[in-house]
């Protein structure tokens, strides 16, 4: 099996970023994998005593199809996060410092509209992970299932759609599925699966266009009697991973 594409998400919620490498540790995600996050007004966040609650919190595309059209990139080396709309409005900050996180939330508000409930807060508190699981984890996507998903579906379905980190080749389609509990060597990293990934609503927003034009869970549960898409991997012992890295169960 074979790393064909490798992404983070430094914003929870926005949109990719393509790496040819990156080095993980145990126990984490990827570095600066949704590393920044806006919690609506009325989210009941504590970032003094930082504890993982749901989705629906925060901007994301199960609520904010919208959000689908931002283009953002993170400099970690300089510290500077640039938020890119349609039309060519921009904001670029420092992401790390406070004055920077109230100017990106002010931004992200006025973007959102109606859509942003209170007065949001962006937060970026070291160490934690605004993930949708409890811990951090990283997430893999066969891409024979992500074929064999279009091929039922009649209709490609973007990659994008499912925001993985790591999307590989090399095994049959859902396969993947069978892993639970099982470890795997991913380039210089050991990972121990640790979980399907049920899909949600999210999917259903075309990262392209920032429509929702399809229903991808509807379709999973359709053609394969469930809504899973990819597995969540827990890193056992940290290490680098690069594209075109091999991936090895033990």
């Amino acid at each position: 099996m074979r790393i064909e594409h490798l992404y983070r998400y430094p914003v929870k919620g926005l949109s990719a970023e393509a790496l040819e490498m990156v080095d993980v540790a145990a126990g984490g995600a990827l570095p600066w994998d949704r590393a920044f996050a806006l919690a609506q007004g009325d989210a009941p966040f504590d970032a003094a005593a930082p504890a993982w609650i749901k989705k629906s919190h925060f901007m994301c595309l199960m609520a904010n199809a919208e959000i689908a059209a931002l283009k953002a990139h993170f400099d970690p080396k300089h510290a500077v996060l640039t938020i890119r709309a349609p039309g060519g409005a921009e904001i670029v900050e420092n992401p790390l410092s406070q004055t920077g996180r109230v100017r990106l939330a002010a931004w992200l508000a006025a973007f959102l509209g109606e859509s942003a409930r209170g007065v949001p807060v962006f937060h970026h508190i070291p160490g934690f992970v605004f993930g949708d699981q409890k811990t951090p984890v990283v997430s893999l996507i066969n891409l024979a299932s992500l074929a064999d998903l279009a091929a039922k579906a009649g209709a490609p379905r973007h990659r994008l759609r499912f925001r993985a980190n790591i999307y590989f080749n090399g095994t049959p389609a859902w396969s993947e599925n069978d892993w639970v509990g099982r470890e795997l060597l991913v380039g210089g990293a050991r990972l121990r699966i640790v979980k399907r990934i049920v899909r949600c609503p999210a999917t259903e927003v075309n990262p392209e266009t920032a429509q929702r034009d399809a229903n991808p869970v509807r379709e999973l549960r359709a053609h394969f009697q469930h809504a899973d898409m990819g597995v969540h991997a827990e890193v056992l012992e940290g290490g680098r991973i690069a594209t075109g890295d091999s991936l090895e169960l033990v």
